[in-house]
């Protein structure tokens, strides 16, 4: 019974304690480089002007489980400071070891929001180029690029017109094998034996003995 008391009593306080207190969002997360300054913040506004404390703790994983909330030692190179409605914590020289949750807890009883804060290392240049070195690596790859592009292209056009070519050698020769072995001289005896006999017709030819001796018929006009 007196663990239920306990807990709906601090329940109640911490309620009454929010609302003497409105916080403000912090910042989600900060990434820093190693050994740069990182400054966080955690703002509230106090609705009855009673003087807050405020400390600072973190949380940060160690392996599969979370540590914390530890308080944050203050030192010359981690200060602690407040400008209204926001308290301060600058990492003159920010470590990778100092990476983790850092959230204000005021009064000891309401805990911000709280910002992540990630430290990293830079990774280091494997090859160390110069400036000029580095243009004259983009020019080769521009002149290549432009070849890539033109070699292709002058293949094909060369690929196109041989073709071409082969197409109008093999329409002549084509054409040569349909006049040759002809006789133009009996070409035109055929053609004028055909002109003769479309022009002549079976009608009575008075200078044409013959036919009257073989008794052929022929039909009077």
């Amino acid at each position: 019974m007196r663990t239920v008391t306990n807990l709906l009593l601090c329940g109640f306080v911490v309620v009454a304690t929010q609302a003497e207190v409105t916080l403000e969002p912090d910042m989600p997360f900060l990434w820093v480089q190693n050994k740069q300054t990182a400054v966080l913040k955690c703002c509230f506004n106090n609705n009855k002007g009673k003087i807050i404390n405020f400390s600072w703790v973190r949380r940060h994983h160690r392996g599969n489980a979370t540590e914390g909330p530890l308080n944050v030692t203050i030192t010359d190179l981690v200060i602690k400071g407040y400008e209204p409605p926001c308290g301060n914590l600058s990492f003159i020289s920010a470590q990778p070891s100092d990476s983790g949750l850092y959230q204000c807890l005021l009064d000891n009883k309401i805990f911000t929001h709280g910002t992540y804060l990630h430290v990293y290392i830079p990774l280091e240049k494997t090859i160390d180029l110069s400036e000029s070195t580095k243009n004259k690596i983009l020019t080769a790859e521009g002149v290549l690029l432009v070849l890539s592009v033109i070699l292709p292209a002058a293949t094909v056009l060369f690929q196109s017109k041989k073709l071409t070519e082969l197409e109008k050698k093999k329409m002549k020769r084509e054409e040569e094998n349909i006049y040759q072995g002809l006789n133009l001289d009996d070409c035109c005896t055929t053609y004028d034996q055909i002109e003769r006999s479309q022009a002549q017709g079976q009608y009575e030819d008075v200078c044409n003995f013959a036919e009257r001796e073989e008794g052929i018929q022929l039909e009077k006009p």
